[in-house]
């Protein structure tokens, strides 16, 4: 059963149920007051003929002093039951003897053989009973009278069926009433199930797409209820899974391509070893042919070496427990250009360094490696009789550590993907001198262990830009590491 059914059948029983109770108990509280209102009214005419009997006694008493005396009594209330009967309308009138014997009655209605009121005994007791009678209900009042010694049983009777027909028509009209009610809110409440379980299924229908795999699919919810509230975190989840799939499809991608850089970069050195070796173990060649295989031997052979340095340089950068020390930059730069220096020499390039003494906290041989890659870099971009510029600079929270050179640049095509292992702008110009594509993948991966972020801007013919941009926060030293290192 759908959401919108559920709601729609069980706010029809609720309906029914409180509008059936509430009428219920409207109907009987507004019978029973009438039906009190009713019983009162007969209390007090049953009053007022037990006084008019008593108050009439002495006056009786005066027309028929010389007659029996039990006789007397029986004609006294007749003759008072008589008159008060033909005067009142509606009112019924029996007078019984002790033994329940006949004296005066003017119902006209068949009684039932057993009365329970007319068993009284006591003389300050008032029996009252409401039966129905054929199709009519009457209120029976029954009491003992004393008259001149003689006991009485009078029993006053008024048909009350007005109030319980009273009652009857109201539970038609409100059975009418609820009819017509329950028509008209079966109605809206179609139309208002529908419409409050749109969202649900507008969900169910974003749901169902984006597990068919259109993660671009987004709930559209303009209200501020706890819908509204559910679809917008809904839509936060489907960005969040759609953003870690395609980082997913993007790591597969780049694992994909690893691989096949990977084994290329490995198969075509081997394959030259393997030809020149097998050459010089089949061939009988000249001093000159033998020396070149040799060389050649040789060259891809460095290569090999330099290939698996670098990759044990990203397998290492994955741990995660680097320890940080304090370290002056100037001065780390100032050594790595001393170790840079020879390179240089052969294309008579100069390293110039802008920098103030400043002191970080990294790891020192990571930021050498990073330095080196860089360096290394820029002079293979570099012509002969240039410059290659390492500057520090501070930058509001920033600390930045720049690498620049007027080479021949990167072609803006390539600039999102020179970070990714294996990755060559040039691989002609990349493996004659004897990279792999790694370098930058390993500064990466460096400045990803400082916390910092890595910036390029290059222009083909005018050189390229390396910032390191760290975060002041990460590296900058406390004040306890000084006075620590003061003490010292």
């Amino acid at each position: 059963m759908k959401l919108w059914q559920k709601l729609y059948i069980f706010t029809l029983i609720l309906f029914i149920l409180i509008f059936n109770l509430a009428g219920v108990i409207f109907i009987e509280k507004n019978h029973n007051a009438s039906l009190k209102r009713e019983v009162n009214r007969c209390f007090n005419e049953a009053l007022t003929i037990n006084s008019g009997v008593d108050t009439s006694l002495p006056a009786f008493r005066t027309l028929d002093r010389y007659i029996d005396l039990l006789d007397f009594n029986r004609r006294i209330i007749y003759k008072f039951a008589d008159d008060y009967a033909k005067k009142s309308n509606g009112i019924y009138l029996e007078i019984l003897d002790k033994k329940n014997q006949e004296i005066y009655s003017n119902v006209d209605f068949l009684l039932p053989k057993y009365r329970e009121e007319i068993n009284i005994q006591k003389m300050n007791e008032r029996r009252t009973i409401i039966r129905e009678v054929g199709k009519n209900t009457y209120i029976f009042i029954t009491n003992l009278i004393e008259i001149n010694g003689s006991i009485f049983k009078l029993t006053y009777m008024r048909d009350i069926s007005s109030i319980y027909e009273q009652k009857k028509e109201q539970y038609d009209f409100f059975f009418r009433l609820e009819g017509i009610a329950l028509v008209v809110f079966s109605i809206f409440m179609f139309f208002i199930s529908r419409w409050i379980s749109k969202p649900v299924k507008e969900l169910m229908r974003v749901t169902k797409r984006i597990a068919e795999g259109n993660y671009h699919e987004r709930v559209n919810l303009n209200t501020k209820d706890e819908l509204g509230i559910l679809a917008q975190n809904f839509n936060l989840m489907a960005e969040a899974v759609e953003e870690n799939i395609h980082q997913l499809e993007k790591n597969n991608l780049e694992k994909e391509r690893f691989i096949d850089n990977f084994t290329h970069e490995l198969k075509t050195p081997l394959t030259s070893i393997i030809g020149y070796a097998n050459l010089l173990r089949t061939t009988k060649c000249d001093e000159e042919t033998f020396y070149e295989a040799l060389n050649f031997i040789y060259e891809e052979g460095k290569r090999l070496e330099e290939l698996s340095f670098n990759l044990m340089d990203l397998l290492v950068l994955r741990k995660e427990d680097f320890k940080k020390e304090k370290v002056n930059i100037k001065e780390l730069l100032i050594q790595v250009k001393k170790v840079m220096q020879p390179k240089m020499k052969e294309k008579n390039i100069e390293i110039l360094i802008d920098a103030e003494p400043s002191e970080w906290r990294v790891e020192k041989n990571l930021i050498q490696i990073l330095l080196s890659n860089l360096i290394d870099n820029a002079y293979k971009a570099s012509e002969r009789d240039t410059k290659i510029y390492l500057n520090l600079s501070k930058e509001k929270e920033k600390m930045i550590l720049e690498v620049k050179d007027g080479g021949i640049g990167i072609p803006k095509e390539h600039l999102d993907k020179i970070l990714e292992p294996f990755y060559m702008v040039d691989k002609a110009r990349t493996r004659a001198n004897h990279g792999a594509g790694l370098g930058l993948s390993i500064c990466k991966r460096i400045v990803e262990v400082h916390g910092a972020t890595l910036k390029i801007n290059s222009i083909v013919n005018e050189g390229t830009s390396i910032k390191i941009i760290f975060n002041k926060k990460e590296v900058e030293i406390d004040e306890s590491e000084n006075n620590a290192a003061t003490i010292d």
